[in-house]
């Protein structure tokens, strides 16, 4: 009986992933087809739906987080949450869920998967769980950070977090519609607008 080398295994889904990715990136879901897969993976339809059951799955795992490339997002998020220095760990937050927008690919990636959302529940299922989790650490590091004076303390931690989740949703939105946006040059403005908008107004504003 021939056995599995679970390695190998996990190499050929990946370079399957890696193909696709570009495919969709370019063309979205819909217009790419299992063929040009197959075909950019270098593989035979019978060796990628032995990993894949159809080209929906693989989708799906574009956006599903490699566990064995170290610590994962939600662990992360999870140590966030219990930072000692709640601003410190609030502006890291930012930079994490906003660092995928600075790939090139990633963006164009984002905005279909938003389009098949509306029609995949299971998709729209797996995209909410992440939100959940991002907004829910932000919401925990603002309350966090107003309770050590970091912070103003009068904003209200679910309110704002809506809007620190919008401002970096606006990176990939604006990546993925404008050719000229570049979001490494204005993650710096995204961190000035979080200084002034947090921060308390009788006192400086918090270092980092």
């Amino acid at each position: 009986m021939r056995t599995v080398d679970p390695a190998r295994h996990r190499a050929r889904r990946r370079h399957i992933i890696d193909a696709a990715t570009e495919l969709f990136a370019a063309k979205g879901f819909e217009r790419t087809t299992t063929a040009e897969i197959c075909k950019a993976a270098g593989m035979s339809a019978g060796n990628v739906f032995h990993y894949f059951p159809n080209k929906r799955a693989i989708f799906h795992a574009v956006f599903e987080e490699d566990e064995d490339e170290g610590a994962t997002k939600a662990d992360r998020l999870a140590a966030a949450r219990t930072a000692a220095d709640p601003w410190a760990a609030l502006l890291d937050t930012v930079d994490l869920l906003a660092a995928p927008a600075m790939e090139p690919l990633v963006p164009a990636l984002v905005m279909e998967a938003m389009i098949q959302a509306y029609r995949d529940p299971d998709l729209e299922a797996m995209l909410s769980r992440d939100n959940d989790d991002e907004r829910a650490t932000v919401t925990t590091l603002l309350r966090n950070a107003a309770a050590a004076g970091r912070i103003d303390p009068s904003l209200d931690a679910d309110g704002t977090a809506a809007w620190v989740m919008a401002l970096i949703a606006t990176l990939y939105t604006s990546a993925a519609t404008d050719p000229s946006f570049e979001p490494a040059e204005q993650l710096p403005t995204l961190r000035l607008i979080l200084h002034r908008f947090l921060r308390p107004t009788d006192v400086p504003a918090p270092e980092r």
